[in-house]
């Protein structure tokens, strides 16, 4: 895991030493990615470079990689981890290749080497790489298929420049955080959603998750190279059950390789409880230690923590059976008021876009204090999505809300906004024209009941805009602390094949997640599979509403704060009045009320005084 950057440029005059300076600034934005080594590859016509994290093969992985092929050179500068490296390899030494390093870098490149732009449909794994082509003087470049490993990328004054992060992008000269209409309906209609592919910024792009592009001197292209198929779904419940299980073993298995120390999170929930049993079970396999489990908890949580429809029960109780059962080397980690509040900045710029508040800081010190002890985990992330695990699934309110389900306070919303910026920008316009542009793009079978239809659209829906939403949390999180987060449930063969699962038997028994679970039954405690889903843990401690209070009333007393010229300082001191129930729905998703809003809104301070974005309307 690491970070990339890079420029090309197809034009003669160029100064190159000040061009490498361009390029050590852009990497420096990103080092926290990769605290390990840095490298550059310096060409007349384009500039790579890298920031490791070492997670396999220390000596032989080192990027930029090049490779001379026949008449030609490649070179290559990667971020993610391939999990079918063994097979790439093989099927490599098999048409002639060899290779003089163990790492997944080399098998990555010659893979491109042998197999041109179709190399993205021989992957399987977490990747945005870009590769120049000296004989052809063009850049490849790919990202994975469901965009767990980010690139962004901009087009200014001749020059193609990308990068692993944002931040780093406003390292190029001439190239500065300017935000329209669209931006303005991104971070406050969507947000902390995005649509795919945009940048949020002007003239800022991402490479939108299963698409490679290709740049040289006749311009830029890009090219979707998988989408998830609709088909009938003909199997059995018996063999349903076995394919199921048989991938989601595949790809937890794949996923524990390393030369680092490796973890999970376990939360006592389903998806992590299944993710540690596999990584336990392949530990015990190969004649490894036990398997180090970490779970995240808040000070005074026992005494505060308040039942609701979306978080029922706290998780100790649950970790305590899988440790115990597993036997596993378990940590809680403990986090207090102070260090979320404080750490909501980092989080922000870990981002470059005010996020999901504490959700995020928690995140983030999660990771901080794992670190010094594992530089990998594997995470249940993702399982919700797939299988159908959100409230949102089953909720007639949300079901019908004929917008995205995890963010329907839309007039809350636009009143959030400076009355002056309401006038100019429709926050409700935008956000259909954005729903309906994705629900454009499911298929739906004729053979498909009316339940299973209505599912595949939400699904669709969750699959790309909740669940990249969360993948981005979980790398900008982790990476920012030189850590690498796995998540075996975005395998995409896993994914592909749960899609086509009709509704009656993913939520079977009237379940959220009932496939899964009925898969489990015989293997994990009764007490783990019957669980009601529980989201990731906040903080219930008062304390953590009278820090944010506090610090968002002082940013509302400070007149030269920049947050009074883009919303609404009314409405904000009203949220404060009510300690945010004015504010009456989730900001996004189910968890982000009342002192998440708040932190949220100081977040949206702190990006504007560290980016300083210049408003065009």
């Amino acid at each position: 895991m690491c970070g990339i950057v890079g420029f090309v440029n197809f034009k003669q005059e160029r100064e190159q030493e000040k061009e490498k300076a361009i390029l050590s600034a852009m990497l420096d934005k990103i080092s926290k990615r990769g605290p390990d080594e840095d490298g550059y590859f310096i060409h007349p016509n384009a500039m790579l470079g890298h920031k490791r994290l070492i997670v396999v093969d220390p000596v032989g992985g080192v990027q930029p990689m090049s490779c001379k092929f026949h008449d030609n050179t490649y070179t290559i500068v990667y971020n993610g981890q391939l999990y079918n490296a063994v097979e790439l390899r093989e099927e490599l030494i098999s048409h002639g290749f060899t290779f003089e390093t163990n790492s997944d870098t080399e098998v990555l490149l010659k893979s491109y080497i042998h197999f041109g732009n179709s190399v993205v449909n021989h992957l399987n794994g977490i990747f945005a790489f870009s590769i120049w082509n000296e004989k052809k003087k063009e850049l490849f470049f790919a990202r994975d298929h469901f965009g767990v490993k980010p690139f962004y990328y901009s087009l200014l004054n001749s020059y193609f420049i990308f990068a692993s992060e944002v931040k780093s992008l406003f390292a190029f000269p001439s190239l500065s955080p300017r935000i329209g209409k669209e931006g303005i309906c991104e971070l406050f209609g969507l947000g902390p959603c995005h649509t795919s592919g945009n940048g949020i910024f002007k003239d800022v792009f991402e490479l939108r998750p299963a698409h490679f592009g290709i740049y040289n001197q006749d311009g830029l292209h890009l090219e979707r190279y998988w989408k998830l198929e609709s088909n009938p779904h003909e199997d059995s419940l018996g063999t349903t059950c076995e394919k199921v299980r048989f991938l989601l073993e595949d790809s937890i298995k794949r996923q524990l390789v390393s030369d680092v120390p490796l973890c999970t999170f376990l939360s006592g929930g389903l998806d992590s409880s299944i993710i540690t049993l596999y990584a336990s079970n392949y530990c015990k396999e190969h004649g490894l230690e036990p398997l180090n489990t970490f779970s995240v908890d808040y000070v005074d949580n026992d005494k505060n923590f308040q039942k609701t429809d979306f978080q029922p029960n706290s998780d100790q109780f649950y970790i305590d059976i899988m440790k115990q059962k597993l036997n596993t080397k378990h940590k809680t980690i403990v986090l207090d008021t102070p260090e979320l509040a404080t750490f909501l900045e980092d989080a922000m710029i870990a981002r470059d876009y005010p996020g999901m508040a504490d959700v995020d800081s928690s995140l983030l010190l999660f990771c901080k204090k794992v670190k010094p002890e594992a530089t990998v985990a594997l995470t249940g992330e993702c399982a919700d999505e797939i299988f159908g695990g959100y409230p949102w699934f089953f909720r007639e309110d949300a079901l019908s809300s004929n917008t995205f389900p995890w963010s329907i306070a839309l007039n809350e919303r636009q009143t959030l906004l400076h009355p002056s910026i309401t006038k100019e920008v429709n926050l409700k316009d935008y956000i259909d024209y954005r729903y309906q542009e994705s629900l454009a793009e499911v298929d739906i079978l004729d053979t498909d009941s009316k339940e299973t239809a209505e599912k595949r659209r939400i699904s669709h829906l969750t699959l790309n805009w909740f669940m990249q939403t969360l993948l981005d949390r979980s790398d900008r999180m982790a990476m920012y602390n030189g850590f690498e987060l796995r998540v075996p449930f975005c395998d995409y063969r896993l994914a592909q094949y749960v899609w086509n699962i009709p509704w009656e038997m993913k939520a079977l028994n009237g379940r959220e997640k009932g496939l899964l679970r009925y898969i489990m039954k015989d293997i994990l405690p009764s007490e783990i599979v019957d669980r009601k889903k529980s989201p990731y843990p906040k903080t219930w401690n008062p304390t953590y509403l009278a820090c944010v209070k506090q610090m968002l009333t002082n940013i509302m007393e400070d007149k030269n704060a920049p947050i009074h010229g883009l919303l609404n300082r009314d409405y904000i001191l009203e949220i404060l009045e009510t300690d945010g129930k004015a504010f009456s729905r989730p900001w996004f998703g189910q968890l982000m009320t009342g002192p998440q809003l708040m932190a949220y809104l100081c977040q949206v301070n702190m990006w504007l005084e560290r980016y300083q974005p210049k408003i065009e309307l």
